[in-house]
């Protein structure tokens, strides 16, 4: 395994590659890796010749007040795991590879990147397809791997793909879990062991939104009024950012049945304490 850290060193390997005939798979990280990180290796080792992990903590996408300066990092502890999974290349820029101090150029998807997550988190996804763009076209690959805990920045990407005419591909992995249901967060190491132990109200919440849709709930308003109750009642849940049910396809809002074609987003975010956690379900009818 070889650690970039160069822009230009990682253009002359990944161009190097492709005049080989090599297929390019590339797994973008902020690091802290977890299991979700490696089920995303696992399948670029299944789908692709060679691997290129990214970790780089992008400072483009934390606003004001977050959590850039104590995310967690620990470097020596990601090369281990990508080793052992058979990573071939790890490309870690520093900041200033990546953005130089005159940098004025950011990419954007409207509209989408201003509901959910975006419309408390303004510059974050800005921030995520600028860097996403800036490692397509550093590392070339063929295809890029993302997971569906995340998933308006997979439907955002997508967009920006198809928008810009990018020649790669996006391979959607499920979200890994605890097996209390808790979905693999690097952040979840913020919480305290009552925070943990309580963190689980959100995948239930969705669970419980999911049950009602299902046993023939119509009143799509009144199940997010009941699910905001529900977390409201634990003590633990200290603020809540959105609970909504839209289209998986474009994350159009869903105010009644009609307006699904047989599939839903159920996804929300809160804090526990003082740490974001988010999560989602698709459920078909």
């Amino acid at each position: 395994m070889e650690i970039i850290a160069l822009k230009s060193e990682m253009k002359k390997v990944s161009d190097g590659l492709k005049i080989r005939g090599k297929s390019i798979g590339l797994v973008p990280t902020m690091g802290y890796l977890h299991e979700g990180h490696v089920s995303l290796i696992r399948q670029s080792k299944k789908d692709c010749d060679v691997i290129i992990l990214s970790i780089f903590v992008n400072p483009a996408q934390f606003g004001p007040n977050e959590d850039f300066n104590k995310y967690p990092r620990d470097f020596k502890r990601d090369s281990g795991i990508a080793a052992e999974e058979g990573v071939d290349y790890i490309f870690a820029p520093e900041a200033e590879e990546m953005y130089s101090k005159n940098h004025l150029s950011y990419v954007e998807v409207e509209k989408l990147n201003r509901i959910m997550c975006g419309k408390f988190r303004p510059v974050h996804f800005k921030g995520v397809c600028t860097v996403i763009l800036k490692l397509f076209n550093i590392v070339s690959p063929n295809k890029a791997f993302f997971g569906k805990k995340d998933f308006q920045q997979l439907v955002i990407i997508k967009k920006m793909i198809k928008d810009l005419d990018l020649p790669v591909s996006i391979i959607e992995c499920e979200t890994v879990r605890e097996p209390d249901g808790l979905a693999l967060s690097s952040r979840n190491r913020y919480l305290t062991k009552e925070e943990r132990e309580n963190a689980t109200i959100l995948y239930e919440t969705i669970l419980f939104a999911e049950s009602r849709i299902k046993s023939g709930e119509k009143n799509l308003s009144e199940i997010k009024k009941d699910c905001r109750e529900i977390l409201k009642s634990n003590k633990f849940v200290s603020k809540i950012d959105y609970f909504d049910i839209r289209d998986p396809e474009d994350l159009g809002e869903i105010k009644k049945l009609s307006r699904c074609t047989g599939k839903f987003l159920i996804a929300s975010a809160i804090y526990i304490g003082s740490t974001r956690l988010i999560d989602n379900k698709v459920i078909l009818l």
